[in-house]
């Protein structure tokens, strides 16, 4: 069961700044703040389910949260990864349609819910507010293309670097500078790759031996980010 947290300011939210919702005004503010409504959300709990109808927006005020898709065979698929400021479940809400992916949170996590009519009144009354969402769709759609021809076209090798790389540049790193900020299982890895655990379990110890990373239990941390950068074929 979620805990409801007491609501807070949205003003004084840490994560606004890094959100779609960095330019409203008071005004619209104070819209968010009397009509949203904040929980606690437990590591493994879902946000919400794909084939379901959206009735709002997600915020994640504090955590993280997985976004995924099942196949016809029932093997996950990790679309996107959510840090804090980021939204949830919007194209769906915009668009009218059902959630085509679900959400997961990966750890402890506080997240924001406004209310459908609410949002869309903002979107409405703010330029500012629309030209973000604009944005962010098409940075999904830049992300989603780039994720089509990786998976067509570079060797699964190539793909584990880059994922590891994609969760350093999500989640940021510990204060040693090098632990990625994030625990994931073997499974997770390899689901947001789109390959098999045994394969991606097999490339992780791979990439201990040659000295581009070092594992203890769920934490990774890149201790050659040049080298690592290389084995993905990216430029930084």
């Amino acid at each position: 069961m979620n805990v409801k947290l007491e609501r807070t300011d949205c003003a004084d939210c840490a994560s606004r700044g890094k959100s779609v919702f960095c330019d409203l005004h008071q005004d619209q503010l104070d819209v968010l703040n009397s009509e949203k409504g904040c929980m606690i959300y437990k590591k493994g709990q879902i946000v919400f389910n794909a084939g379901a109808y959206p009735h709002g927006l997600f915020c994640v005020k504090e955590g993280k949260v997985k976004i995924f898709r099942i196949g016809d065979e029932g093997k996950e698929q990790i679309v996107r990864l959510a840090r804090e400021g980021d939204i949830l479940g919007y194209r769906a809400l915009l668009s009218g349609d059902k959630y085509a992916s679900g959400a997961e949170v990966l750890e402890d996590s506080k997240i924001c819910f406004i209310p459908q009519k609410a949002f869309l009144g903002l979107v409405d009354s703010n330029g500012a507010l629309s030209m973000q969402l604009m944005k962010l769709l098409s940075q999904d759609l830049k992300n989603a293309e780039h994720r089509m021809i990786d998976l067509a076209q570079k060797p699964v090798r190539e793909r584990v670097a880059e994922a590891l790389l994609y969760l350093k540049n999500t989640y940021g790193t510990e204060e040693d500078g090098k632990t990625i900020s994030v625990s994931l299982s073997r499974e997770d890895i390899a689901n947001i790759v789109g390959t098999a655990t045994e394969t991606a379990i097999r490339l992780l110890s791979e990439f201990k031996n040659d000295e581009l990373i070092a594992l203890s239990g769920k934490k990774i941390s890149i201790i050659n980010y040049d080298q690592l950068v290389k084995a993905a074929n990216v430029f930084d």
